[in-house]
């Protein structure tokens, strides 16, 4: 339950980014919970594996690149999806940089579940 609650929140506000940045698009909320689930799994499966071929010029731009290869996740649910488009580069990063914000801010009004 707590899945699916997660994939409706981070769908709205993927939403709730392409309302407020011009060069990125959404059709619909349909839409834009397919763009939370597919971020979700390339951030799952294909991140780490960039991040580990790119550690040597991660390393040398001091963690600057992280938002390269962000930005890279977006374009590929962009390429993925017909029904999301991003105008490029520099609004893929400033479209993960606004999800990343939105996350955290969300993330501290989420109710931890005690353990007894």
């Amino acid at each position: 339950m707590r899945l699916l609650i997660s994939l409706l929140v981070n769908g709205l506000l993927v939403y709730l980014c392409a309302e407020i940045l011009s060069g990125v698009g959404i059709d619909g909320y349909f839409d834009a919970v397919i763009v939370a689930l597919l971020l979700g799994m390339v951030n799952f499966f294909v991140k780490p594996v960039l991040t580990l071929l790119t550690l040597p010029i991660t390393i040398l731009t001091l963690g600057l690149f992280l938002l390269v290869i962000n930005g890279a996740m977006v374009l590929l649910v962009d390429w993925m999806l017909d029904g999301f488009y991003v105008d490029g580069w520099i609004w893929a990063i400033v479209f993960a940089l606004v999800m990343s914000f939105f996350n955290l801010f969300v993330g501290q009004f989420s109710v931890k579940e005690e353990r007894k």
